[in-house]
């Protein structure tokens, strides 16, 4: 997508006036930069929160870069959820692209597209993958497009302020999967903290190591695969004795988190969805 607009390409995506737009602009409803010649420029994420918090219909978003985006509304959430699945499995980013944003156009916030539809998509392919009927490269693949759309999806959301409170989090060793913990760093930017992703399949030596050095309010962990339950314990709880001594808040959450492995560890909020850690990190500011 465009990283800059004119007043007149915005005018035209949404079906009004040019002067409307410059008048948007005069009365601060929409950012406005000038070139060195003086022309506006309007940044695209100041544009998108204002066309999301007016609801503005885009008859053109082609002019910002954006897919065709139609269907708009409630129900809109429950007829993506196999349409996206069907886009992924095929490989289609294009489709899933339109979905996700459209979505988002609907006024849907990151952490309800990703808990709602990208979620139990992904559940519907692991579902058909155990039957036999999706092969392993669909899955993966299905993982890279959403992670592209979903690095798009960070560049629309606002900039998180310098004084935001700090959450880190990843996976440890042995957990390769790189989508969960992506998701909860961008639910959390949404919510106005400064997450950040450590990446996954960590040391837990270099997990502490980052609780001293950066000093976090919140540490999460995706566990979404543990090879050993023992190894797992074993790296588990140097962390969360760190999380301790530190004064941090550990979060944890995961498919394979299961009822014996979580009576056997200490957390401070386990959320089996993203709008749960999103609460959970609400309270904490209160």
């Amino acid at each position: 997508m465009k990283e800059s607009l004119t007043p007149k390409q915005v005018a035209q995506a949404i079906g009004v006036g040019e002067s409307t737009v410059k008048r948007w602009c005069d009365q601060g409803l929409i950012p406005t930069e000038s070139t060195p010649g003086k022309h506006r420029r309007l940044p695209l994420k100041g544009v998108i929160q204002f066309l999301r918090d007016n609801g503005h219909t885009m008859v053109k978003p082609e002019m910002l870069g954006l897919p065709s985006l139609t269907g708009l509304g409630d129900a809109l959430i429950s007829r993506s959820v196999d349409d996206m699945r069907l886009a992924l499995e095929s490989g289609d980013d294009a489709l899933f692209r339109r979905h996700v944003l459209n979505l988002y156009f609907s006024k849907k916030s990151v952490c309800e597209i990703c808990d709602w539809a990208i979620a139990p998509a992904f559940h519907g392919i692991g579902d058909r993958w155990a039957h036999g009927s999706v092969e392993v490269f669909q899955e993966r693949r299905a993982c890279e497009i959403c992670s592209r759309v979903l690095t798009e999806l960070r560049g629309l959301i606002p900039v998180v302020p310098q004084s935001a409170p700090l959450a880190i989090g990843g996976t440890l060793s042995g957990d390769t999967y790189t989508l969960p913990t992506k998701i909860v760093e961008l639910v959390l930017r949404e919510a106005g903290w400064d997450a950040q992703n450590l990446g996954s399949n960590l040391p837990s030596e270099s997990v502490c190591a980052a609780l001293r050095s950066l000093r976090p309010r919140i540490l999460w962990l995706s566990v979404a695969h543990i090879p050993d339950a023992e190894a797992f314990q074993g790296q588990y709880e140097p962390i969360y004795a760190t999380t301790q001594a530190q004064g941090v808040a550990m979060v944890v959450g995961g498919n394979a988190l299961t009822p014996d492995i979580r009576k056997r560890i200490q957390y401070g909020a386990y959320c089996d969805s993203f709008s749960h850690v999103v609460s959970f990190a609400a309270s904490l500011e209160k």
